[in-house]
């Protein structure tokens, strides 16, 4: 009962603390860094572990760099994804901007639904809030859900308030039918690490073999849906540019993990241009092949 009313108090809060404008909330991002980095070290070993992995090219300087703008990057992101409980549909457009959408309308035009993959990249959520701003047909989110279900309905709540629709990832198949009469933009984060049950194919990304989930390309292939990349640019602080890029527009003729293989390529190329804004901190190396 305790722990209850403490987590509502801190929803509480968080609404609070997107009330501020986004500026004044970049001056505590600075200050959460410090803390997070230097003070508490947050899961700083897991993060130099994914680092040096990743880059056995680099030097510990080099990874020393990326780290830290990683952190500084994080703590940023925390504060924006606290601002989207608030944040206007005016200033949402301003901060992310898309190109290429006009291709997904043809194929909703044509009664056609697509496939949207990405990464956690940059500011997904924000990416993903303004993406149901743009696109005529509806926007289906596949997401794991979290533990508390106080913090999820919050989640829930700021994550839908422009019209997308929020699917738990063991409800995928049930989503899709609910809305097979109609086009939609399926949406997945393409590098969900698996549990080891799930841990069947591994694919080699960032220099290390990685556990694969295999739903996007189940769906694409049995379903024929083209699939188009969604890579995310950071432009400045708090400003997001999203190229739309055709990845995969004949999925059932491809081969067996050949549409896996192509979305992780794609999101490792993205990394290595850019590679603090990747997730570093998410043990995505737990599980290794038999």
């Amino acid at each position: 009962m305790i722990k209850r009313g403490f987590t509502h108090l801190s929803v509480f809060f968080l609404y609070l603390l997107s009330l501020l404008p986004l500026p004044l909330l970049f001056f505590f991002a600075r200050l959460l860094y410090y803390l997070l980095y230097y003070l508490i070290g947050y899961r700083k070993k897991v993060v130099r572990q994914n680092l040096t992995r990743s880059f056995p090219e680099k030097t510990l300087p080099e990874i020393k760099a990326i780290e830290q703008k990683f952190f500084r990057y994080l703590a940023e992101l925390i504060f924006e994804i606290i601002k989207m409980a608030t944040i206007s549909e005016k200033e949402t457009l301003k901060r992310v901007k898309f190109t290429g959408l006009e291709k997904l309308e043809q194929h909703f035009k044509a009664g056609e639904s697509v496939i949207a993959c990405t990464g956690h990249y940059g500011n997904w959520e924000l990416g993903t809030l303004a993406l149901g701003l743009h696109v005529s047909a509806k926007t289906l989110v596949i997401y794991k859900p979290i533990t508390s279900k106080i913090f999820e309905a919050w989640f829930d709540k700021l994550r839908t308030k422009y019209g997308n629709i929020f699917i738990a990832m063991r409800q995928t198949l049930r989503g899709i039918a609910a809305y097979k009469n109609e086009p939609t933009l399926l949406c997945f984060a393409s590098d969900q690490a698996p549990s080891r049950d799930e841990s069947r194919y591994f694919v080699d990304f960032l220099h290390q073999p990685t556990a694969a989930l295999l739903g996007i390309e189940k769906i694409a292939k049995s379903t024929n849906r083209p699939i188009y990349y969604f890579k995310v640019n950071v432009i400045k602080k708090g400003y997001y540019h999203v190229d739309v890029l055709p990845m995969c527009l004949n999925p059932s003729e491809t081969k067996d993990y050949e549409i896996t293989n192509l979305h992780f390529k794609f999101l490792e190329d993205i990394i290595n241009e850019q590679p603090q804004y990747w997730l570093w901190s998410h043990k995505r190396w737990k599980f290794k092949p038999e």
